[in-house]
């Protein structure tokens, strides 16, 4: 999963030291992470926190959608932006906030959202897609053009104490519509949020993106982490394709 081949320069060998002591990651995998590009949909409370820590980790290239200005409403929870770029374009303050911690980041800020008509485009950019949209009409134009692509897309989504996360593998497990035939009649565009829940589900999204790009542990393909956070309870729950899915079916 690389776009080039470029190795570890001995600055990065000592920002990188402790994390290439895991035995399954080593300079190898730190190289993977350096020569991998990541899709991030929507950079908001979720987003933001994969895409801060993907870059803390030295993925080399971020392709990052975000629509819009930040609001005072976003600070509770989208931790790129800050007080300071309010009224501002939401993916000017994701660039410098991401540039601040790692200036050899390859940044590409796309300022729309996710839709049918962008979708294909920007997944053809990237090796794998982290999917944080709240709407369905985006996660679902996501899916469809990673199965086109069969690119990995790791699905990370909360609603007020709770989140849940899945990787999907196309032609090896279910794709969202497999799980979601259609979007729930219920889902709004608003809704509550603590940023902390954003956050953690956030991290487990990118630790399961770093997975993918160095080939560590075992993906999520296959299972969905349902995690409730005002009992603190996590459920891991086994999926199956669906023989008559619209988009990953034969």
């Amino acid at each position: 999963m690389t776009t080039h081949s470029t190795q570890l320069s001995d600055q990065e060998r000592a920002i990188y030291e402790w994390q290439m002591w895991l035995p399954d990651l080593g300079e190898e995998g730190q190289e993977k992470l350096k020569n991998a590009s990541v899709m991030v949909s929507r950079v908001g409370g979720v987003g933001s926190v994969v895409a801060y820590e993907l870059a803390a980790a030295g993925v080399g290239k971020l392709v990052l959608a975000h629509a819009g200005n930040v609001k005072p409403s976003d600070l509770n929870r989208q931790l790129l932006m800050t007080h300071d770029w309010i009224g501002k374009p939401r993916v000017e303050s994701i660039e410098r906030r991401l540039l601040d911690l790692n200036p050899r980041l390859d940044l590409v800020t796309v300022p729309e959202n996710v839709s049918d008509n962008n979708a294909e485009s920007l997944v053809d950019q990237c090796d794998l897609i982290v999917d944080c949209a709240p709407l369905f009409t985006e996660r679902f134009a996501m899916n469809q053009a990673a199965v086109n692509q069969g690119k990995v897309l790791i699905e990370c989504a909360m609603y007020d104490m709770e989140a849940q996360l899945t990787t999907i593998v196309p032609k090896q497990g279910p794709c969202l519509r497999c799980i979601f035939p259609e979007a729930p009649p219920t889902w709004k565009r608003e809704f509550p949020v603590l940023g902390a829940v954003s956050g953690t589900v956030a991290c487990m999204g990118a630790v399961e993106a770093v997975k993918a790009i160095t080939g560590m542990g075992e993906l999520m393909t296959g299972r969905l982490l349902r995690m409730d956070f005002r009992r603190m309870t996590f459920q891991t729950m086994k999926i199956a394709k669906r023989n008559q899915c619209a988009v990953c079916a034969p």
